[in-house]
């Protein structure tokens, strides 16, 4: 892929939850992106899995267009957006997961852009002791990250095996250095308190190849001014990271 982003075509399609733009090719969908689930048959649930409600010509039955899962109106009755899924409009869903959603919706109302306008951050490659100041950016189409400086790299976002938050946290009386750590072949997130994110960790492989290389991302000290929006950035991908865990165990 060269660095100028190609113009990745889409398409209306209908499915029984409703209207979606999604891309014409496969290869092109967002790695944050979710499949819709299938229903429940209507046959397998004569009672609200929610509330146990018996369903009849009053109570009718719902299906919820994120889990799949069919509850009665009381239980389905949120309209929430849905962007994981490429929903042109609101679509039902139960109370769980309507407030899953509108959690995303932060993620790609705000942070989307903050990765997509990029920071500046010292990268350092492998082992190596030499770092280079390099602009990194999400691309529009979410599929790779951008890193532009003396050098250029292009990393497919599908492609990373493990991201790693370095942040520096303060507690009453002492100056505390965590790491939080999102292994994506694993649910194990860790998540802290008062902390400030000052650098990351990423592994990850070039296609075609088993081998993991590795890249570390530092705020510099002497980017004062881009110091808050370096921070911004690395929550942001922190949020990225809990995103492409999800759609990668679906």
């Amino acid at each position: 892929m060269s660095g100028r982003e190609p113009r990745d075509g889409k398409k209306l399609v209908r499915s029984l939850s409703g209207l979606r733009m999604v891309p014409e090719s496969r290869a092109a969908r967002s790695p944050f992106g979710l499949e819709e689930p299938p229903w429940v048959p209507d046959k397998e649930c004569p009672r609200c899995m929610q509330c146990n409600t018996k369903f009849d010509f009053i109570t009718r039955k719902h299906h919820c267009r994120r889990c799949g899962k069919c509850f009665c109106d009381k239980c389905c009755s949120k309209k929430v957006p849905l962007p994981r899924m490429c929903f042109v409009d609101p679509v039902r869903q139960c109370a769980e997961c309507a407030l899953v959603s509108q959690k995303e919706t932060e993620f790609y109302d705000k942070q989307l852009k903050v990765l997509m306008n990029g920071a500046t951050f010292f990268v350092t490659p492998g082992t190596s002791e030499k770092s280079e100041t390099m602009v990194c950016r999400l691309s529009n189409n979410q599929r790779y990250l951008f890193l532009d400086g003396d050098s250029h790299y292009e990393i497919e976002v599908a492609q990373i095996s493990t991201v790693q938050i370095l942040t520096e946290g303060f507690t009453p009386g002492e100056k505390d250095i965590h790491t939080y750590t999102s292994l994506l072949e694993s649910e194990h997130i860790t998540e802290g308190g008062n902390t400030r994110a000052i650098g990351m960790l990423l592994q990850y492989k070039v296609l075609g190849s088993e081998e993991l290389r590795q890249l570390k991302f530092t705020a510099g000290e002497d980017f004062n001014s881009n110091k808050k929006l370096s921070a911004t950035w690395l929550a942001a991908m922190h949020k990225a990271a809990k995103l492409l865990y999800e759609s990668r165990d679906q």
